[in-house]
């Protein structure tokens, strides 16, 4: 199980899992119920496990959402290209050096993400938000401080109920 962690800046040494809960809040009480107890919590990590990615599908994509997405990140895109470019440029053609970039990336970005959707074919025809979500919560302990880390826990309020669901 170590070896899942190596890398990582906040890495334990042999952790052990103390506990699983279904919720953070849950874990995080845990927590908090062992830092009430002066334990040492700098040995812990609450690690979100068997992970799920949720796509959450906000609507129907249609030739108006891409031509003004398409607007907005011309704009973005116009405003960067110009500043680079103006603070590069003689004096006095910061504004016309603007007036220049900003419409012709608009331009440049329509296009481009008309031809996309377009031969898309109907692919991929929506909105979405992805999100990848943890459906447990298990908090690790390195191993020296792991079994007093459960013998803590177990004394909380409600902990040893939980054992018998």
């Amino acid at each position: 199980m170590a070896d899942r962690f190596q890398g990582l800046s906040f890495e334990l040494d042999f952790p052990q899992s103390v506990g699983v809960y279904d919720k953070y809040e849950q874990a995080q009480k845990a927590v908090d119920h062992l830092a009430d107890q002066k334990f040492p919590v700098q040995n812990l990590a609450i690690v979100g496990t068997d992970l799920k990615l949720v796509e959450r599908v906000t609507g129907r994509k249609n030739w108006g959402q891409v031509i003004g997405n398409s607007v907005i990140t011309g704009i973005s895109t116009g405003l960067i290209i110009g500043l680079i470019l103006g603070l590069f440029s003689p004096e006095g053609q910061f504004l016309s050096i603007m007036l220049v970039a900003i419409p012709l990336a608009i331009v440049l970005n329509v296009i481009f993400g008309a031809i996309m959707y377009a031969l898309s074919g109907g692919r991929r025809d929506f909105n979405s938000i992805r999100s990848t979500v943890p459906s447990k919560y298990e908090i690790l302990c390195e191993h020296k401080h792991a079994a007093k880390a459960r013998e803590l826990l177990l004394g909380m309020p409600g902990a040893r109920a939980a054992l018998f669901e």
